[in-house]
Parts: structure tokens; C-alpha cells; sequence
């Protein structure tokens, strides 16, 4: 399912607009399928992986900084560029203030980036959403509606704290026996998201594919590309001031926590936050479906431009032929699958 998690997506999207009736009713549900989500998230987390946040606080607080700073100014820019008013430029604008999602982890992976650092911005970036989503959004989105800031506080804090620290306390209770649920997760996890976009879908029918709705198609992509290329930039730019913690993997691991949002925690909070305009949930949905996409395809090009050109994966800044004479590249896959194990 993984595998073709992208095609399948489409395909449930196609079929929940010419049958919105399969998925109308989870719409007051969607709270529920990412608090299973995040609960799952929870599930996998141990007190390690928040001492890690500890352990390396510069890289982690920088990356979730630029994240929060990035992503959603160049929303802002995109809504004006491309004229967009309303609850779309506030659906753009909400996706671009999200947290990063769980999919930079496993591109940070398949491009050999350094998983840890993702994990950690990730886990950082998550718990800080429900403060920094009401505050950007009254600061960056109130001139085209109004903007429910307590809703979206409490929405934020019911669907990603509660069930984070609930997943947490489970995973400290239970200890190994979790491992026999964690395996199933995964597949959990892209059940929730599909239902969250069945219902965006189904809730917006005839308003989807009109001229104003896919204007947001070409914003949402060019939202992505410009947070791999500013990412990837900014981690280039802390290299210089800082070469012991940018270094080549890390900055693969900034390039997609800056990229990649956590569009179904976007399009539940639009739907549940801005319910009189379920239109504001549609860009996330675009986002869910493209930044799979892109992720997997610069994930897929910079491994092969690594082993085409010999760069080790911990190399300093990616030089070329730093892996040369040596099983660098067979090293990181053997070390990460040791890592999984554990």
C-alpha cells in the first residue's frame, strides 16, 4: 500500500467525487482519524527520542525555525502572486503553517539523510502546531477572513497533543508488547489520511474542479518546490556558519522538513476550524497528493546522483568522490537497517 499510496489516493479521490455519499459522514469524524494518526505517531516515540531533541538543540530548533518561517511566507507570497482571495488563499496559507509531516521521514531515509535530525524537527514542529498555527494565521491570513483563533488552539491541541502524549504514556506503560501493534501503523496511519481526503472531497464536490479551486494546483506545487529550494538553501547557508552540524545529510534531512507538510493535520483543522467553508481543506488535499510525489522523485534523484558521483553519505558538503574506495553507500543501508531492528 505504501507503494502505491500516491495512485491509490487519486484513485479514492476520483471515486469520492462522483460518490460523495462514501465519505459525507466521516466529515465529523475527521478530528478522530488524525488523532489515530498522531496516536500512532505517539505509539513509536520513547523518551530517547526526545532526549535527542536535547542532545543536538541548535540543528533541531534551526530546522523547526526555518519550517515555521519558510513555509508560510511563501504562501502568503503565492496568494498574492497568483491573486488568490478568500478561504482558498486561507487553505494555502493554513497548509503552509502546519508542522511537517511523517512522509519527510521516510524521503530523509530513501535519500540517506540524517533520519534522527528529521525525526526530532519533526516530533519539535508537531508539539509546537497548536501555538504557532493560531498565531501565523491570525498574523498571515486574517486579511481574507476572519480567523478563529481559539478554535483552532483547541482543535490543534485535541488532535495532535492529546494523542501524542497519550501514545507516549501507552508506549512507557507497555514497553516492548507496543511492538506488536506498531508494525500495523503504518497502513493505520494511510487508512486515517484516506478518509480525511475522501471527506474533503465529498464535502467540496462541484466547488473542486472549477477554475478557482484548481488555480490552487499550481500554487500548491510551487509551495513545495520552493520549500525543498529554500530549505536545502538556508542548510547550505548554516554550513557555512556551523560545519559540524549541517553537513550533507543533515541538510538533505532540513531540505524535506521544510518541503513536506502535514497536510492531513491541514485539512482537518480547515474542515473542523473554517467548517461554513470546506473549500479551505482542498489545498492541503492537493498537497497530501503532491508532495508524495515530489518527495519520492528528489528522494529517488539524489540517491542516484550520490552513488553516480561517489559522494559519501556523511560526507562534509556532498563532495564529489568522498565515498571512492570505500562501502560508504552498502554501510549507511546496513547501519539503518540495524537502526529499524532495534
Amino acid at each position: 500500500m505504501t507503494k502505491w499510496f500516491t495512485v491509490i489516493v487519486i484513485v479514492w479521490a476520483v471515486f469520492n467525487y462522483f460518490v460523495p455519499q462514501a465519505s459525507l459522514w466521516g466529515k465529523a469524524y475527521t478530528g478522530y482519524m488524525l488523532g489515530i494518526v498522531l496516536f500512532g505517531m505517539g505509539l513509536t516515540l520513547t523518551l530517547d527520542d526526545f532526549k535527542r531533541i536535547l542532545t543536538q538543540p541548535l540543528m533541531v530548533i534551526v530546522g523547526t525555525v526555518a519550517h515555521f518561517v519558510i513555509m508560510p511566507l511563501i504562501a502568503v507570497l503565492l496568494c498574492w502572486i497568483f491573486r488568490l482571495d478568500g478561504p482558498l488563499a486561507v487553505g494555502v496559507i493554513l497548509v503552509g503553517c502546519c508542522p511537517s509531516g511523517t512522509s519527510s521521514n521516510v524521503m530523509s531515509y530513501l535519500s540517506r539523510g540524517d533520519v534522527a535530525l528529521d525525526v526530532s524537527i519533526g516530533i519539535l514542529s508537531t508539539l509546537c502546531a497548536p501555538f504557532m498555527i493560531p498565531l501565523l494565521m491570525q498574523w498571515l491570513a486574517s486579511q481574507y477572513v476572519a480567523v478563529p483563533v481559539q478554535s483552532l488552539f483547541l482543535n490543534a491541541v485535541k488532535v495532535v497533543l492529546f494523542p501524542i502524549a497519550l501514545g507516549v504514556v501507552c508506549h512507557m506503560i507497555f514497553g516492548k508488547k507496543i511492538e506488536k501493534v506498531t508494525v500495523a501503523l503504518p497502513i493505520v496511519s494511510q487508512v486515517a489520511i484516506l478518509l480525511i481526503i475522501g471527506v474533503v472531497v465529498a464535502a467540496n464536490g462541484p466547488k473542486l474542479f472549477v477554475a478557482s479551486s484548481l488555480m490552487a494546483i499550481p500554487v500548491v506545487i510551487l509551495h513545495n518546490l520552493s520549500g525543498y529550494a529554500l530549505g536545502f538553501g538556508f542548510s547550505k547557508l548554516m554550513y557555512k556558519v556551523y560545519p559540524k552540524g549541517f553537513r550533507y545529510a543533515q541538510q538533505k534531512a532540513i531540505t524535506f522538513e521544510v518541503g513536506m507538510q502535514d497536510s492531513a493535520l491541514g485539512a482537518t483543522l480547515a474542515l473542523t476550524s473554517f467548517a461554513s467553508n470546506p473549500i479551505a481543506a482542498v489545498p492541503s488535499t492537493f498537497f497530501s497528493v503532491w508532495h508524495n510525489i515530489s518527495g519520492s522523485i528528489l528522494s529517488s534523484w539524489w540517491r542516484n546522483h550520490d552513488d553516480k558521483h561517489e559522494i559519501h553519505w556523511d560526507s562534509d558538503n556532498g563532495e564529489k568522490g568522498s565515498a571512492k574506495g570505500s562501502n560508504a553507500i552498502h554501510a549507511f543501508d546496513a547501519d539503518k537497517a540495524k537502526a529499524a531492528e532495534k
